[in-house]
């Protein structure tokens, strides 16, 4: 079974290597080192395949992958001539000479005779510059066979020795063995156009065309016989063929560059060389012959582009920095100006010469550009030298300068030719206070709580910046709120989302980087009052004035607040306040600050203030009398005009204000009577609850206070005889009007409180 193998194998391999060889003959190399490829898969040990898919390679210019399959044919078949001399071709193709020699001499020392050795070792020993042994070997080589490439090959030895006459005679035998041959006909052009046979050149270049009109190094040949003879035109055009066949080959664009540049093209020729740079971008002669045409177009810039590539190519070429630096010299002085550099600012700002600095600020960020048709020598700011970026043709620059003690800053800008640019700023140091913010709706504390009195998802704020400088922005839990944007200390509203949030944060700039960052926390107690209770937090205000000092005392006041509180226990009063025996300075203090300040900080929507003691009504004017008042001194009496002026800062905060006095009248200047009947009310009407009303109720009497109070008595009769969830006020001013009229009594005053807001909303009594 496995000699049966083996021939399968064997038989494969001789399969895939003839498939090979007529791919060779047909001059399709790729597939032939497919085949031959599998050859070696068949057969791995076959010197023959590696040595015929290294000569593929060859042909395919891969040299590397060519020397491989030559030393592996060698691993197999330590002594094949063909495969040392394999090896010997494509090491010169290489460059390695030296190794070439080596594996020439093992090949001529195993095989003398073979003719095809001395030509190859001819070619290293010319590229070792060894001409003496390569004239030897070539004789030698002619002895065996004396074929046309051995005498083109002695030519190029004579050259090299610099025997003309013999290189012309090696040529022309070469061309009598073989007239269609290029290379001694290429050789002989050129020895020729040397030696100023121009017209020789030119012959041998048309044979070789002739022969063959794709032959590009013919036409490379005949391009410079023409312009030898000032033919610029005819050797851009043979250039031209040869780019036209070979798109793609960088030395025809050179070549041709150079043609346009002699014939003073530097447009075309710039184009050429470009076309070749991108190519071969390491080649130096090419950026070298571009800069010259740059030159002569003088266009310097790009002349020194290509002097400096040059200096980091060819790091120690003289020649290219010297250019270099005569090129920067000529573009110098063609570009020398008068003008000075512009300078200017971007941030800050300035203004009318100033520049404004925040505070106390010991540093200044400043940014700006410089303009200028030359280039930059220096630019400082306060004696400082700053840096800059060349950047679009503009210079940028950003520099953090030191601004203690100083209010002026003065920048200077110098360029190439010294022309010279100042300017200088004043510095104007801002305020440094952060704005203030305040939350005017819905009313926030002084600690920095918001009193809802709904449960909205939303919330609709109205507020106020105060600063000394105009706002920057305004954001209140990262929505930006509405403002006019010039205005100094401006009011600021917006609509939030407040679902599940028990805070918000409202963000203050001002104009300056000033920032205040405020934090309001939601109390939602009155909104929790409010879903049972459509009259909010509602409080009750006593005040009993029994023991006077010059009035008689009474025993009927603390009768009557302990009545109405009995009354009020079965309805949803949430706090009551009982003060006794105020004097008049007590009474001012109390209504115009203390109970100010308890009904913003507990945010009260509903308050009723009932007074029981003496009162007065003098002049169309009514009077509460303070415990401390003078019997015959009205003015020590507690005018009820300062109690209304009193009430007109809770306005912000309460919906409903109701006052009660059975005292005395209360007089035109506190009261405005009902215009018409008093309305039927409703606790469900919204507007009646939501509305706000001013309301006030009192006796119509004229003397001192009794201790039987047939009012008290009949106002918590009628509430406590109240069979319904709610009672209006206007429900008990009835029950109260007619209990003391059958008493033959003057019917009590029932109205809004004159110069307070009231839309006609009422006060409710919401049972429990």
């Amino acid at each position: 079974m496995a000699v049966i193998s083996l021939c399968v194998y064997g038989q494969n391999g001789k399969k895939f290597f003839k498939a090979g060889n007529e791919f060779v003959e047909s001059l399709k190399y790729e597939d032939a080192v497919a085949q031959f490829t599998s050859a070696i898969g068949a057969e791995p040990s076959n010197p023959d395949y590696y040595y015929a898919r290294g000569r593929a390679y060859e042909s395919l210019i891969k040299y590397s992958e060519a020397k491989a399959d030559f030393e592996k044919a060698l691993v197999f078949a330590p002594k094949s001539v063909d495969a040392m001399m394999g090896m010997g071709a494509v090491c010169n193709k290489m460059g390695n000479f030296e190794e070439a020699l080596n594996y020439l001499n093992k090949a001529s020392a195993l095989d003398k005779r073979n003719g095809a050795i001395y030509p190859e070792k001819v070619i290293t020993l010319i590229g070792l510059e060894k001409y003496d042994m390569a004239l030897r070997a070539s004789d030698t080589a002619v002895i065996i066979k004396d074929t046309p490439m051995n005498y083109y090959y002695r030519g190029i030895i004579y050259t090299k020795l610099n025997n003309d006459l013999f290189a012309k005679k090696e040529f022309e035998k070469s061309i009598l063995k073989d007239k269609k041959l290029p290379e001694p006909r290429l050789a002989l052009a050129e020895l020729l156009l040397k030696t100023n046979d121009a017209k020789g050149a030119m012959d041998q270049c048309n044979e070789i065309l002739k022969n063959d009109d794709r032959n590009t190094a013919g036409y490379m040949m005949r391009s410079k016989v023409y312009m030898k003879n000032l033919d610029y035109p005819s050797a851009i055009n043979d250039l031209s063929k040869n780019i036209l066949i070979e798109p793609n080959n960088p030395d025809f664009y050179l070549y041709r560059g150079k043609a346009y540049q002699e014939f003073n093209q530097h447009t075309n020729a710039i184009n050429d060389f470009s076309k070749y740079i991108s190519i071969n971008p390491e080649n130096p002669d090419a950026y070298f012959t571009r800069a010259r045409s740059y030159e002569e177009i003088m266009n310097y810039g790009k002349a020194m582009e290509d002097y400096t590539k040059i200096t980091v190519l060819s790091e120690f070429n003289m020649e290219a920095r010297k250019m270099l630096k005569d090129a920067q010299d000529r573009l110098y002085e063609l570009n020398r100006e008068a003008v000075p550099p512009e300078i200017s600012v971007v941030s800050p700002a300035p203004v009318n010469e100033t520049v404004e600095i925040r505070g106390n600020n010991k540093s200044l960020l400043i940014t700006g550009k410089i303009k200028d048709k030359s280039k930059l020598k220096s630019f400082s700011i306060n004696n400082e030298a700053i840096t800059t970026v060349e950047k679009g043709g503009e210079y940028e620059f950003l520099s953090n300068i030191n601004v203690d003690g100083i209010d002026k800053i003065t920048l200077v800008a110098l360029d190439d030719y010294n022309n010279e640019k100042s300017i200088s700023y004043s510095l104007i140091r801002t305020e440094i206070t952060p704005p203030q913010v305040l939350i005017l709706a819905p009313y926030a504390s002084d600690d920095g709580q918001i009193y809802l009195d709904r449960n909205d998802p939303t919330l609709f704020i109205q507020g106020k910046i105060n600063d000394e400088s105009k706002i920057k922005s305004v954001f209140i839990d990262g929505v930006t709120a509405s403002y006019p944007v010039g205005d100094i200390n401006p009011s600021f509203t917006a609509s939030i989302d407040i679902l599940n949030k028990n805070k918000i944060i409202v963000e203050a700039e001002d104009i300056y980087g000033n920032k205040q960052v405020a934090e309001f926390s939601l109390n939602r107690t009155g909104a929790v009052i409010s879903e049972t209770n459509p009259m909010g937090k509602t409080w009750v205000v006593f005040i009993e004035n029994s023991n006077y000092s010059t009035f008689a005392s009474l025993d009927g006041p603390v009768k009557d607040v302990n009545t109405m509180q009995r009354a009020f226990a079965n309805y949803d009063i949430h706090n009551i306040i009982w003060k006794k025996d105020l004097t008049k300075a007590e009474m001012e203090k109390f209504f115009s600050i203390e109970l100010r300040d308890l009904i913003k900080a507990n945010q009260v929507k509903s308050l009723l203030i009932w007074y029981a003691g003496h009162g007065k009504f003098i002049n169309d004017v009514g009077y509460w009398i303070p415990v401390d008042a003078q019997r015959d001194d009205e003015f020590t009496y507690f005018n009820l005009s300062f109690l209304r002026g009193a009430m007109e800062s809770y306005l912000a905060y309460l919906t409903h204000t109701l006052v009660i006095t059975d005292a005395c009248e209360s007089g035109p200047s506190f009261y405005q009577a009902m215009r018409s009947d008093l309305k039927k009310r409703s606790c469900d009407d919204w507007q009646a609850t939501q509305f706000k009303s001013s309301q006030v109720f009192s006796s119509a009497g004229y003397e001192l206070a009794v201790d039987d109070s047939q009012f008290t008595r009949t106002f918590a009769t009628a509430l406590q005889n109240n069979p319904n969830a709610c009672i209006p006020i206007e429900d008990v001013v009835a029950k109260v009007a007619t209990s003391v009229g059958s008493n033959n009594q003057q019917k009590p005053k029932f109205g809004k409180i004159t110069g307070l807001k009231d839309e006609d909303g009422t006060f409710f009594f919401i049972a429990k």
